[in-house]
């Protein structure tokens, strides 16, 4: 029974898979981009002072500009896991522009070597790592995402690396001699105290012959009072393996900023939403990606046919200028044959511009009532426009919104109120282009009964409206609503 415990501590199930089935693929699409994953196969700059070969992969974008550097974060993976574990990880950061590397460590996965060390030969696997990445330009900043053994993995190396950005830290355990002994109890070994105690004994020698390290040096509570590096601690209420009185203790005794997050869930369980939405705000916090670009942008990039004037995503503020005062002299324009485009006569604010012409657009030179087309265009015009905008607005798992939400973050009720000011003035603007053109107030173009009948003594016709320029006018509406819609997403992440 001893030896099986001895194996199981040092060489548990090895996990044996084929990269291609159980990682992302060679090139995928993720939030409207493009993503690729290099393979890192038996290189000699990923060899250990053991002489074992890592093998590891990289999660980064098809394009990115070279003279534009993103950061990374390594995902350490637990007793008995492998790089596949890091799938989550790539899914939560990719979108936010941080990219992923993930390893299998020596002893466990396709790496070589016969033995795991539960993190302490693992920190040097993670040290040769992270010199490769500092080696690459391509890598500014470099945080660390640890669970359970990649958890303490990351902890020790912490310690000595105080340049690492951040660290997430879940299920760690706080001394292995005390989790040995608690596993005692957890498994119902049947065995008097001292027994126990001799039996450990025992296995801390057969473990420093075969694994090359001491259960006793394995202590985190040594070393979390002398790291300073951001941490986010989480853990499992129901944990029965790694009971979460450890990552209290490594929490109390941690001297740099912290945060804890509990939930509900084993050992072994996924992790909710929430917590995830939790680290990918950590990580945005202390890695500071480049805001590149959107992932609704390429969703943008389609235009609506308007005749002569093709409106594209990339449309700058004089563009916008342009249409918006078209819109406000086209009632105006009507009887006019001209189609020049209308020059711009001011420089207000893009919102003081739309404020404007809110109360102006109502085509009542232009357009006579019919309420039955009317209501079924209306209908069909509103569908489209909503469904745009929440596609355009859930661009990564993480929702941006919820940012001043996360008080486990430390985040201030002074930015969420700042947001939700910026919120409301946005929501005011694009209120005015929340309707259809043909949905706005309307002034009556009834003319008074005697005026019809001398009009029908005369023989005159009611001109009819010109539907081809109301279907253009309607597609306007429409493209100016996803413009300001982009804008108002860039200025989000700019106040975030």
């Amino acid at each position: 029974m001893i030896d099986q415990f001895i194996n199981f501590v040092i060489r548990p199930p090895r996990a044996d898979y084929n990269p291609d089935q159980y990682l992302w693929e060679k090139e995928f699409t993720l939030a409207g981009r493009q993503y690729k994953r290099q393979d890192l196969e038996a290189s000699m700059d990923l060899t250990n002072s053991r002489g074992h070969k890592l093998r590891c992969s990289h999660y980064v974008p098809s394009s990115l500009p070279e003279e534009t550097p993103l950061p990374c974060v390594i995902y350490c993976h637990g007793n008995s896991g492998c790089r596949a574990d890091a799938n989550e990880a790539a899914l939560i950061l990719l979108p936010s522009n941080i990219t992923v590397f993930t390893l299998d460590f020596s002893g466990s996965g396709l790496s070589d070597g016969d033995y795991v060390s539960l993190g302490w030969h693992e920190r040097d696997d993670l040290k040769i790592v992270v010199s490769y990445l500092r080696s690459e330009r391509q890598i500014s900043h470099i945080g660390l995402w640890g669970r359970s053994m990649g958890a303490v993995t990351s902890l020790l190396y912490g310690a000595e690396d105080p340049s690492i950005a951040g660290m997430v830290l879940d299920s760690a355990f706080s001394n292995l001699f005390d989790l040995m002994m608690e596993l005692v109890d957890v498994y119902k070994i049947r065995l008097p105290k001292f027994t126990v105690k001799m039996a450990v004994q025992y296995m801390r020698r057969v473990i420093q012959k075969k694994a090359k390290f001491d259960i006793m040096d394995l202590n985190c509570l040594k070393v979390a009072p002398k790291t300073f590096i951001p941490a986010l601690f989480g853990h499992a209420s129901d944990d029965k393996f790694i009971q979460h009185h450890h990552s209290d203790l490594i929490f109390k005794s941690y001297a740099g900023d912290k945060n804890v997050i509990k939930f509900d869930g084993d050992h072994n369980s996924s992790r909710p939403q929430f917590y995830y939405d939790s680290v990918s705000i950590f990580f945005f916090n202390v890695l500071r990606p480049p805001q590149i670009s959107s992932a609704c942008s390429s969703k943008l990039e389609k235009y609506s046919d308007l005749g002569d004037l093709k409106v594209g995503a990339g449309m700058d503020e004089s563009l916008l200028y342009e249409i918006i005062t078209g819109i406000e002299t086209e009632p105006t324009n009507a009887a006019s044959s001209s189609s020049s485009a209308p020059s711009i006569l001011t420089t207000k604010p893009v919102n003081e511009l739309i404020s404007e012409v809110a109360p102006r657009t109502t085509l009542d030179s232009m357009v006579t009532r019919n309420n039955r087309s009317d209501s079924d265009e209306q209908s069909n015009l509103q569908d489209k426009p909503n469904g745009q905008s929440d596609e355009c607005c859930s661009y990564t798992s993480s929702n941006r919104e919820s940012w001043g939400r996360c008080s486990s973050l430390g985040g201030s009720d002074e930015s969420s109120a700042d947001c939700t000011t910026a919120d409301n003035r946005n929501e005011a603007t694009l209120n005015v282009l929340a309707t259809p053109l043909k949905s706005m107030p309307q002034k009556s173009c009834d003319p008074p009964k005697e005026e019809k009948k001398k009009k029908k003594k005369k023989g005159s016709i009611t001109p009819k409206p010109k539907h081809e320029k109301l279907e253009k006018l309607e597609a306007l509406s429409k493209r100016l609503r996803l413009c300001i819609l982009r804008r108002v997403h860039h200025r989000r992440n700019r106040s975030t």
